[in-house]
């Protein structure tokens, strides 16, 4: 059980990257309506945070979340007992300050570290992560359609850029689960780690990329973000606008310098 003094949602800054964790194990880290709000104010704060150059998105217990807490009614069309005769719509929802609008918005890398399997909603918020490392004991589960909706968090709009059109319609309409190595292989995620090393693999990942200039990370990022949905000569220009400020950053000269006298550069985010 978590501790009722913990936080439902962890977060933590350390060596230039945030971990922010679902701490709710007893639920199967399933997303309740604070946790939703606590989830995007902390996506907000490493964003904003110069300190931070790389987020770690994890779960506690065996599970990464399985989804949205039905029970708690954070679902549309339930009530807080779940019932479903007790329609409870949302008509006012705010799709800008969601988490998965949020979550694709930050310019940080962002490494999902699967420590265990992701259902619906959990899945969705993994899939909006730029890089995943997973449990090789983990699944993901699309069983969106076998509950009678669709992936509503982000998942029509990654899955077939990520698949493919046919891979993206056979997983969303069939409500497959998938085992790691199945994922592995359809490209679903980066690396297929034994349980106990997936905080440690994503962990090393981020820092290796803090080690890098993060003004340079973050818009190569925001270039591979903006080039899904433009064409190549429109890209290629706005790739030259995001170089101009780069070669006048301190981290530009200080990439240069540590190239040629043969030493690891210290880049200081300027």
């Amino acid at each position: 059980m978590t501790d009722a003094t913990e936080p439902e949602v962890r977060y933590k800054v350390a060596d230039h990257i945030a971990t922010i964790t679902f701490n709710r194990p007893e639920r199967q880290n399933t997303i309740s309506g604070p946790m939703l709000d606590a989830f995007t104010q902390r996506l907000v704060e490493a964003n904003g945070n110069d300190e931070v150059r790389a987020v770690v998105i994890t779960g506690s217990g065996r599970f990464f979340c399985a989804g949205l807490d039905l029970r708690g009614g954070v679902a549309s069309g339930l009530s807080e007992d779940g019932d479903s005769k007790a329609p409870a719509p949302i008509t006012n929802l705010d799709l800008r300050n969601t988490p998965p609008t949020v979550l694709h918005g930050v310019d940080k890398p962002t490494i999902c570290a699967l420590n265990g399997s992701a259902a619906g909603y959990g899945m969705d918020l993994a899939l909006g992560c730029d890089i995943r490392i997973m449990s090789d004991a983990a699944k993901l589960s699309a069983a969106f359609t076998a509950r009678g909706v669709l992936p509503e968090s982000g998942g029509t709009w990654i899955l077939p850029r990520l698949l493919g059109w046919s891979k993206a319609a056979e997983l969303v309409f069939s409500g497959r689960t998938l085992g790691a190595e199945e994922c592995l292989a359809m490209g679903l995620v980066s690396k297929a780690v034994p349980a106990d090393d997936v905080a440690g693999s994503a962990r090393s990942l981020a820092e290796e990329i803090a080690a890098n200039a993060p003004l340079a990370v973050q818009a190569a990022k925001r270039m591979m973000r903006m080039g899904m949905n433009e064409n190549f000569n429109d890209h290629v220009h706005h790739v030259f606008l995001q170089l101009l400020p780069l070669f006048n950053s301190a981290d530009f000269r200080e990439g240069m310098a540590a190239f040629m006298e043969r030493r690891a550069p210290e880049f200081k985010g300027r």
